[in-house]
């Protein structure tokens, strides 16, 4: 999936689209692998930290839970319209085991656990060079907003 699918599939925009590229979708398997490459020129950078970028945890965590949305809309056919919103409700485990900075790329990866009452539960990671960055699971749900 490219970014203009992307585009189409999420409501995120620029600074805060933070998938690139989605590598693979597994229907079966209920899993995604998507990218976020992380440039100097994002606006984080300015004040974290000046001197020595580092890429924000709570970032790295949006970007895990913009690949579990899109893994959501592809296994359920589902697309957002304009009165609905995919949230973030929640997270367990939370752990980061290595700092990303500029030049590196973030594979993202997601699979989906389990659906229930319209909350949708995934265990993530993300890692730089094949060591894990971040984990967790992250809990979303879609609603209506009008």
């Amino acid at each position: 999936m490219d970014i203009y699918k992307i585009l189409d599939k999420l409501p995120h925009r620029y600074p805060f689209l933070l998938v690139d590229r989605v590598l693979d979708i597994d229907l079966a398997a209920k899993t995604i692998h998507a990218v976020k490459n992380v440039t100097v020129n994002e606006p984080c950078f300015m004040g974290h930290f000046p001197g020595r970028p580092i890429f924000p945890g709570v970032l790295m965590l949006e970007a895990l839970a913009q690949s579990c949305a899109l893994l959501s809309f592809e296994t359920e056919g589902i697309s957002l319209d304009d009165d609905s919103v995919f949230y973030f409700v929640g997270i367990d485990g939370a752990r980061f085991k290595r700092p990303v900075q500029p030049g590196d790329q973030l594979m993202l990866h997601a699979a989906m656990d389990r659906v229930r009452a319209g909350i949708y539960k995934f265990n993530c990671r993300a890692e730089v060079e094949g060591d894990t960055a971040a984990e967790a699971q992250i809990m979303c749900t879609m609603r209506k907003v009008r």
